[in-house]
């Protein structure tokens, strides 16, 4: 049964890839590569430092599939300061730091078979 589902799970991720996302480039310090990515956002609970919660929305998610992420000839996984910039129809580029609010990961996987990633980001530029 865990073979049909996994199998399932890649048959959607190729799916939303080829029919929900645009592609984007995803840089650290000098590498680059130029993935496909679904465009989402994530609300995350979050500690308030008073022993309450607060609830906050990421700027943006980048969901990519996790063999796309080839850095330096590598595959690798999203780090903190990363950056994934995404080219809007009218020419403008917003450039996103991977990053997430308080003590939340800045990435993770998007389903049971780690085929998706999930990356929490932040806006920090626009060009």
């Amino acid at each position: 049964m865990g073979d049909v589902i996994q199998q399932g799970m890649a048959w959607l991720a190729e799916k939303l890839k080829a029919h929900a996302s645009r592609p984007v480039v995803y840089r650290r310090g000098t590498d680059e590569v130029v993935v496909q990515a679904i465009i989402g956002r994530t609300l995350l609970k979050l500690d308030d430092g008073y022993g309450g919660v607060r609830m906050e929305w990421t700027d943006r998610d980048f969901l990519i599939v996790a063999e796309d992420l080839i850095l330096g000839g590598q595959r690798t996984l999203p780090e903190r300061g990363d950056q994934i910039w995404e080219t809007l129809e009218d020419g403008t580029t917003l450039i996103y730091e991977v990053l997430a609010p308080g003590s939340e990961p800045e990435w993770r996987w998007s389903d049971p078979h780690r085929k998706l990633l999930r990356i929490h980001t932040k806006q920090i530029g626009e060009e």
